[in-house]
């Protein structure tokens, strides 16, 4: 598991700005998202195209935090990266090149056992499975997810997945500033470094989310249903 680690000056200016460590502990659970973003096999499983070994150490706290939510009334939500060649030329014809290229592709196309989801998460009949084609769910043309959520009435969004700096990142960045309230779980999100993902939580703390572990999440689930019944 990657080390938590969010430089003091930041987590002070946290403080300040907002008056507590954390923003988002009132949330309602039924207005509430669990985004699980990429944890496919082709960046689980060992040896896969694009492995994030530590991907694989999340999943408990991943399904951890799925459970709560559910059980609290909320939405469970799986991303997949879909292969979109022809639609981002970029990314295929510039940032990848020659076997790279023909495995990326290959690897996140439907049919492929690298595009199908981790079979060690918690996927349950009542969650829900969302294919994008960008590194963020919600670049206009990625994906419905924006549609999806704001149909049932969601506006928190828990990010979980890999790999934190690039697909969980760009999600939850866009995300805030579609205007939902968005929790990123600094022990729930994976990259392939720890300099990586520490750089993300830095930025997630400091202006895009509500940064959270996943015991400290898991309890404010749980104690949600109560302090709305007590209101």
């Amino acid at each position: 598991m990657h080390p938590i680690e969010i430089n003091p000056t930041v987590a002070q200016r946290v403080k300040e700005w907002r008056g507590a460590k954390h923003m988002f502990e009132g949330l309602d659970p039924t207005k509430t998202a669990h985004i699980v973003v990429d944890l496919q096999n082709g960046f689980m499983a060992e040896g896969a195209t694009v492995e994030v070994p530590t991907a694989r150490e999340i999943v408990p706290n991943v399904n951890a935090i799925s459970k709560a939510l559910r059980a609290a009334g909320g939405l469970v939500v799986y991303i997949r990266f879909i292969t979109d060649k022809a639609g981002w030329s970029t990314w295929y014809t510039h940032f990848n090149r020659g076997q790279r290229l023909d495995d990326v592709v290959a690897a996140f196309t439907p049919g492929n056992e690298q595009f199908e989801l981790w079979a060690g998460l918690d996927v349950q009949p009542e969650d829900l499975i969302v294919d994008k084609t960008r590194f963020g769910a919600f670049v206009p043309g990625s994906s419905e997810l924006d549609a999806i959520l704001k149909a049932r009435g969601i506006d928190t969004l828990i990010i979980t997945g890999t790999a934190t700096n690039v697909c969980c990142e760009s999600t939850a960045r866009d995300a805030m500033q579609m205007n939902y309230k968005v929790i990123f779980v600094a022990d729930g999100n994976a990259a392939m470094t720890d300099v990586e993902h520490a750089t993300t939580l830095n930025n997630m703390a400091a202006l895009f989310a509500d940064v959270m572990t996943a015991d400290e999440l898991v309890g404010v689930l749980s104690a949600a249903p109560k302090m709305q019944a007590a209101e």
